[in-house]
């Protein structure tokens, strides 16, 4: 369908961003996201809410990038 449950979220995030997931210092990581995307406390997190978490992250590294790693 068009939702994710947790165990898809996690899915992905581990397939996508683990790196990011190895260097945080909270097993409920995933959780708190889930939480987070969850806009309707169903479980399910919507592509949507999925692809706007990867807008957020895409332009807070872009953010980074500028402020530190520009010469």
């Amino acid at each position: 369908g068009n939702y994710m449950n947790r165990e898809d979220l996690q899915k992905l995030l581990e397939s996508e961003f683990s790196e990011f997931l190895k260097n945080q210092n909270d097993p409920l990581t995933v959780d708190k996201i889930m939480k987070d995307l969850d806009d309707c406390r169903d479980g399910r997190v919507t592509f949507h809410s999925y692809f706007s978490l990867i807008a957020g992250l895409l332009c807070a590294c872009d953010d980074y990038y500028v402020k530190h790693m520009k010469p």
